[in-house]
């Protein structure tokens, strides 16, 4: 008889152990599947909501930079800055590589020094192919979070983003850590690449003695020595096969392609 209580009671806990089991189970399950539903939701939103507005960050940033003061500059230190700039639109009219021009290729080093070829890329899908000034431009970082934040939308057509700066990897790989940036952040330290896309040109030296006077900053600390370089910030849509099929470029390092046109763009491939 005892024996018998003991397998009942055996039997018993067991059971009981098997149903709190089973509850745990049905519970662990039913959040996963509630934080799948979730996450594909977000997924939906991302590529369904409006892609983020450059031109809107760019209108919110100088608004902020107004009502703070912003920098104090001279009546002659803008006099150099509008010479520079107008000096770089007569020089370069007409920047940039146009679209149905065959995309020159390369292999350049990204942050954390592996080489990136652009046709191998391509072989994947699409390219955005950016080139931007550095982590110092606050209009390119500006950019920079708003490729980020078009990322979803960019993938739904199986394009990646990749962007070439003048910069050193070590400083490109800062701005990955800092900004979590996924993307692909190449240095052209050579200039090649910038010269290839029509979008290279040497600071002139009234200019790099105003930044460094004005704004504590010395290009050189940024792309290593003597390069006072810079791209003007230009943007390429590149199919499969290597075509431009979309451009930007403006010599006013304001304007950029808006995440919108790119998407355009990719839609029309």
């Amino acid at each position: 008889m005892e024996i018998n209580i003991s397998l009942a009671r055996s039997y018993a806990s067991a059971h009981a152990d098997t149903e709190r089991f089973t509850v745990k189970s049905s519970l662990t399950f039913l959040l996963l599947s509630a934080i799948l539903v979730f996450s594909n939701s977000l997924t939906a939103a991302d590529t369904t909501a409006a892609p983020p507005s450059y031109a809107d960050s760019v209108a919110a940033y100088q608004g902020k930079q107004a009502g703070s003061g912003g920098p104090r500059i001279s009546a002659a230190d803008r006099e150099i800055m509008a010479r520079a700039k107008q000096g770089l639109a007569e020089h370069m009219p007409d920047p940039g590589l146009k679209v149905g021009t065959k995309a020159p290729d390369f292999t350049l080093a990204n942050a954390f020094g592996k080489p990136v070829n652009l046709y191998a890329q391509l072989a994947k899908g699409p390219v955005i192919l950016s080139f931007y000034r550095g982590a110092w431009c606050p209009f390119c970082n500006l950019q920079l979070r708003g490729l980020r934040d078009a990322l979803p939308h960019f993938e739904r057509h199986q394009a990646q983003l990749i962007t070439i700066t003048p910069q050193l990897p070590d400083r490109s790989l800062k701005q990955v850590k800092m900004d979590g940036y996924p993307f692909e952040i190449l240095s052209d330290q050579d200039s090649e690449i910038m010269k290839a896309y029509a979008l290279y040109f040497e600071v002139p030296e009234s200019l790099n003695d105003l930044y460094q006077r004005n704004f504590a900053l010395d290009l050189a600390d940024y792309n290593g020595p003597g390069r006072y370089v810079l791209p003007v910030p230009g943007t390429f849509v590149i199919d499969t096969h290597g075509t431009i099929r979309a451009a930007f470029a403006d010599t006013d390092h304001t304007k950029r392609m808006e995440p919108a046109d790119i998407i355009t763009a990719l839609e029309n491939l």
